[in-house]
């Protein structure tokens, strides 16, 4: 889907700048400022460019929302509070393995109590005891199993590493450049009085 045009970011003035020089740079472009004896055309060109840089930005306004959305979405997880308590974390880790392991014990005591015929509800409710938590420590690992995986699902579409933001922000050079600059330059030579343009090679 196509992104509305976008004003250039103070942050990304120096990215704009440094892709002006290198489109005044091009041979078309320099053939045609040697055409001015007063050496100013350059000057003007690039003043002009910077007064219409939002005007710029907007013919490659599609790969610029791109970079920002990437870009936004970087810094909206830097930003992002680590999580202050880990005592859920423990817990979902421990309690599994703290209720297995009561469950054994336990059952190992209520069924020796059983064999050993010892009287009275002891046994019965070791037995009883140890089964309620071994069904806690099945549970407790489901839930903990549940949300592992949900944690990775979640993190699969995480935050833009530092690769796809270059990307990003590389594509809309690309587009700045060919879309925006290097036609606005040329259109701009065309109509000064004091330049002969160069064809484009």
């Amino acid at each position: 889907m196509a992104l509305g045009p976008h004003r250039l970011r103070p942050e990304d003035r120096a990215d704009f700048e440094a892709l002006l020089h290198l489109a005044l740079s091009t041979q078309d472009v320099r053939s045609a400022l040697l055409a001015d004896p007063s050496g100013q055309a350059s000057g003007r060109l690039r003043a002009q460019a910077l007064d219409a840089a939002d005007e710029i930005t907007a013919a490659a306004g599609e790969a610029y929302g791109a970079y920002l959305a990437v870009r936004a979405a970087a810094r909206d997880t830097t930003r992002r509070p680590t999580p202050q308590g880990t005592l859920l974390p423990a817990l979902a880790v421990l309690t599994p393995l703290v209720a297995a392991t009561s469950a054994a014990v336990l059952l190992l005591l209520g069924y020796l109590f059983q064999l050993a015929h010892v009287s009275g509800t002891l046994p019965g409710s070791l037995v009883t005891a140890g089964w309620v938590l071994a069904l806690v420590a099945a549970v407790s690992a489901l839930v903990a199993l549940a949300a592992l995986v949900s944690t990775g699902i979640r993190r699969r579409g995480g935050p833009p590493s530092g690769a796809r933001l270059e990307q990003a922000r590389l594509a809309w050079h690309q587009a700045l450049l060919g879309q925006g600059l290097l036609p606005h330059l040329r259109r701009c030579v065309k109509e000064d009085p004091f330049l002969h343009a160069a064809p484009p090679k």
